[in-house]
């Protein structure tokens, strides 16, 4: 399997890493010795199920390395279209590709391990999407002060993983609604409104379960989806703030 890792993103000035990055790439900054996505991509190249590794949004310039093959594709813009330009990639690489996995490059806590885990979750129920969530009891324990954003349901909060998969029609299939979603993936309001009325006002009330999340996900898109419940916060632990650059240079130091 074919994992894409999208890289493009620069901080703007009003970023809270802007002070960091300097109008650099996130993807580069240091954390406990290396370049934050070196982490990731030393995690892809550990894992057993991963064939080829692309990279959207650096170049071979950027000096990072990993184990697998590597293939660099220059950042289209949006994230959408990057996940689109990667699984384009893909299927160049081999037309028969059927998955994909799309990690960020900014869990540098990630390991191999994780990554076979998950491809081993997919083989047990062929869906069109696999999305990753995290207890907020998981995560805490692991990371007390990671203040993430929190999807309120009925029977846990979640935050999102930042590995996930998707057969590769999702690259050309319901891409005004994946545009949507994605635009708002840090609020599960704005995204539980263009999913329906009734997703929202059964998720401000705190009476949406994790399965009827999906359900409902699933049949306003057209797709089967389905949600792993990762065992490893390390999944979601991203860092979008200066507080959880900390954390992780902190946590990988050691």
């Amino acid at each position: 399997m074919d994992a894409i890792v999208t890289a493009g993103g620069i901080p703007l000035p009003e970023d809270p890493l802007y002070t960091y990055t300097k109008g650099d790439s996130k993807a580069l900054l240091d954390v406990a010795g290396k370049p934050m996505i070196q982490w990731v991509l030393d995690a892809l190249g550990e894992s057993k199920k991963v064939d080829h590794v692309i990279l959207i949004g650096l170049s071979e310039k950027s000096g990072v390395t990993c184990k697998k093959p590597i293939y660099y594709v220059p950042n289209q813009g949006r994230m959408l279209s990057n996940i689109v330009a990667g699984v384009d990639k893909s299927l160049e690489l081999d037309p028969k590709n059927r998955y994909v996995l799309i990690v960020s490059s900014d869990i540098p806590a990630l390991r191999g391990e994780m990554v076979d885990w998950l491809v081993d979750q997919m083989a047990a129920d062929p869906s069109d999407l696999y999305y990753g969530v995290i207890s907020r009891e998981s995560m805490e324990r692991r990371y007390p002060n990671s203040r993430r954003t929190w999807t309120h349901l009925k029977d846990m909060d979640v935050c999102g993983a930042d590995i996930n998969a998707c057969h590769v029609s999702m690259a050309t299939e319901h891409l005004e609604t994946w545009e949507k979603l994605i635009g708002h993936r840090k609020s599960p309001l704005e995204q539980a409104s263009i999913i329906g009325f009734g997703t929202l006002f059964l998720l401000l009330f705190r009476q949406l379960t994790l399965a009827d999340a999906v359900r409902r996900a699933s049949q306003s898109v057209g797709i089967k989806g389905k949600a792993i419940v990762w065992p490893w916060p390390e999944a979601g632990m991203d860092v979008d703030k200066p507080h959880q650059l900390e954390i992780m240079r902190q946590d990988l130091a050691r």
